[in-house]
């Protein structure tokens, strides 16, 4: 079992569901999975943490799935426009999308002593920003919720 953001899971079935969501999604719009594509959502799900594009070129180059920096950020956008992958704006990083196909607000919980990333739910328009926005007339359409901190993992090294 490994963290999953920071909960234990069976990481093996997390890959496999990740891929097989964003394998089936492809197929029932039209798109296509490459096998950059894929690959680089795999990377995602494997390290559980924020990824910078040229980490993932790291990556690609050393199985010989591509050596040039336009390879690694067509898949990512890729990725990220059909919801598979999220930027981390502070971080300038990718993580893989926990709620693939789903229409949701994500919130970042990024541990800054060892870069794992959890992913969870936020509702900006019901929410004190929702309602900030609400006072002065505004309508949100899109918020990233990004929060820096201590995972569960970190706290307990700490205290040791």
């Amino acid at each position: 079992m490994e963290l999953q953001g920071f909960e234990r899971h069976d990481h093996a079935s997390c890959i496999r569901d990740g891929v097989d969501a964003a394998a089936e999604h492809c197929r029932r719009e039209g798109l296509q999975l490459t096998p950059v594509r894929r690959r680089v959502l795999e990377i995602l799900l494997e390290r559980h943490r924020a990824l910078g594009a040229y980490d993932i070129l790291d990556t690609l180059r050393d199985e010989g799935l591509g050596s040039q920096p336009p390879v690694a950020y067509r898949a990512l956008d890729f990725l990220v426009k059909n919801g598979f992958a999220h930027r981390i704006e502070r971080l300038n990083a990718f993580v893989a999308c926990n709620h693939p196909g789903e229409n949701h607000s994500p919130a970042f919980l990024i541990c800054r002593k060892c870069d794992r990333v959890a992913e969870g739910q936020a509702d900006p328009a019901s929410d004190m920003l929702g309602r900030s926005a609400a006072a002065i007339g505004f309508r949100i359409e899109r918020a990233v919720v990004e929060a820096e901190g201590l995972c569960p993992a970190c706290q307990e090294n700490d205290r040791k």
